[in-house]
């Protein structure tokens, strides 16, 4: 049996697993070197964090039986998107699928943080108050169907190889948790490696409360489109033990740290602009 083909047979299996062992991998390597200290119990983060996690995963299912992987087999038997109507190299198809696809994530991400309406869902993950691997996969239930959607967009547009989708979702969620661990890697090696993958330090700025520092580092997997596009920062002002996580405007751990508040944080307050293109920034006066 082939790599693809051991992929395809056991596409469940191997991302479930990628997922806990890097849960797993990440939360040990907290409780032993964690960079900050936590402003809120880690049981109460962990169950409410995964708590959403797992409430996400069972309404995606209900509303998305075929998923991701699904669609990508729907669109090669119609033939439909790019890499199913223009013939390429199986070896150029899947690594450009992959690529292509992370740049859309990032493409999204900056768009929710520039569309009123979606930051207020987006900052369900914004408003934890502290920064560990659980704090990767907090997203808002209507966040994730979102996110679903346009990833389904892009696969019947791209028409990428079924194995490429598989490989981009197992990266997608690794690279989630790794670069939103409590942990940092040595300076020299932070500094090479962050060249090709985002690492711990470089997205925590990005969970900053100061507004500049919330808008850059967008990527989740590649770094390259945060340089490309003008969007990277390298260090907080405050620096990584003395900068702020989280919302200005939400501080309160049972509004932000618990299932019920999470669920309902999108839709306290009214509706304001947010600040992604704002040239004057008021420092601690934000979301």
């Amino acid at each position: 049996m082939s790599f693809d083909e051991f992929l395809l047979a056991n596409e469940k299996e191997v991302r479930m697993g990628f997922f806990f062992g890097m849960l797993l991998l990440i939360g040990l390597w907290e409780l032993i070197s964690p960079t900050r200290a936590l402003t809120v119990s880690k049981s109460v983060r962990w169950v409410n964090n995964l708590g959403l996690v797992f409430f996400n995963t069972f309404i995606s299912k209900a509303l998305f039986p075929a998923a991701a992987v699904g669609v990508a087999i729907f669109a090669q038997k119609q033939g439909w998107g790019l890499f199913n109507y223009i013939e390429m190299p199986f070896w150029f198809a899947v690594p450009a699928s992959v690529i292509i696809m992370d740049l859309v994530i990032y493409i999204q991400h900056v768009m929710v943080h520039a569309i009123p309406i979606l930051w207020r869902l987006h900052r369900v993950h914004h408003a934890d108050l502290d920064y560990d691997v659980t704090t990767g996969s907090r997203f808002h239930t209507l966040e994730i169907i979102l996110s679903m959607l346009i990833k389904f967009a892009t696969i019947l547009l791209l028409g990428p190889p079924i194995v490429a989708v598989i490989v981009f979702e197992i990266i997608l969620n690794a690279t989630a948790m790794f670069n939103h661990g409590n942990i940092s890697l040595p300076k020299t090696l932070d500094k090479y490696l962050r060249l090709f993958l985002v690492t711990p330090d470089m997205h925590r700025v990005h969970h900053s409360v100061e507004d500049d520092e919330a808008n850059s580092n967008f990527g989740f997997s590649l770094p390259w489109w945060d340089r490309l596009f003008g969007t990277y920062r390298d260090q907080p002002r405050a620096g990584h033990q003395g900068m702020t996580i989280g919302i200005n405007k939400f501080r309160d751990p049972k509004q932000v740290s618990w299932l019920p508040g999470l669920l309902t944080l999108p839709f306290i307050g009214k509706m304001s602009g947010y600040v992604i293109n704002r040239r004057q920034w008021d420092d601690g006066k934000g979301e």
